[in-house]
């Protein structure tokens, strides 16, 4: 069994889900299968980690202070909670991101633990060397996520099944698949990931 594996659940928040404040189309359907993954994983003794925008009510990212996006996932509000479908192990390892009101955080590799540690760091204590990604939005943060963890010089696999974009532009969620699988990025879905973890 491969024990250098995690799973990575990018920004499953209700705010990216349908009736939230920034929702990305059909976010939810994915949720079956990312819980299909998290059993997989867990069944595994695989390590898990779910990444969150949690944004200051104030902060650069938004549209009233210069960015480009409506408010979403303010720390501690309903809309930066996880989907309560999303069943997260007890264990998971939180990772948030976009704290600082100066920058936009769009990678889990900008974020860090609840203690403040940088998940690159966290992944390096643990002997995580292949990771598997899913969740919202395949555009955006888990594109960033996956090419930040290839250029940290890990095996990255997204997991097609599981993911959901934007597309503020068209076709912009296969471009980004696109462009993940060039920069080395695996594919991956339930049918395969089994075998993928076994070798």
């Amino acid at each position: 069994m491969n024990k250098d594996s995690a799973l990575l659940i990018v920004d499953v928040q209700n705010d990216f889900c349908p009736g939230g404040l920034l929702p990305v189309p059909e976010g939810d359907v994915i949720i079956p299968a990312l819980n299909r993954y998290l059993a997989l994983f867990r069944e595994r003794g695989l390590p898990v980690f779910a990444s969150r925008d949690w944004h200051p009510p104030k902060t650069s990212h938004f549209r009233d202070y210069g960015g480009i996006w409506p408010v979403h996932c303010v720390r501690g509000t309903d809309g930066a909670r996880f989907h309560p479908l999303l069943k997260l192990p007890y264990d998971a390892i939180i990772i948030s991101k976009g704290m600082d009101p100066a920058r936009d955080d769009y990678s889990a590799f900008q974020g860090a633990t609840e203690g403040g540690i940088p998940f690159s760091v966290v992944l390096k204590e643990m002997g995580i060397s292949r990771l598997y990604v899913g969740g919202l939005a395949t555009d955006y943060c888990v594109k960033e996520s996956v090419l930040e963890g290839l250029r940290h010089g890990l095996s990255v696999t997204l997991l097609e099944d599981a993911v959901r974009g934007v597309d503020l532009n068209p076709d912009d969620s296969s471009k980004a698949v696109k462009e993940m699988t060039v920069s080395g990025a695996r594919r991956a879905t339930l049918a395969t990931i089994a075998e993928l973890l076994s070798t």
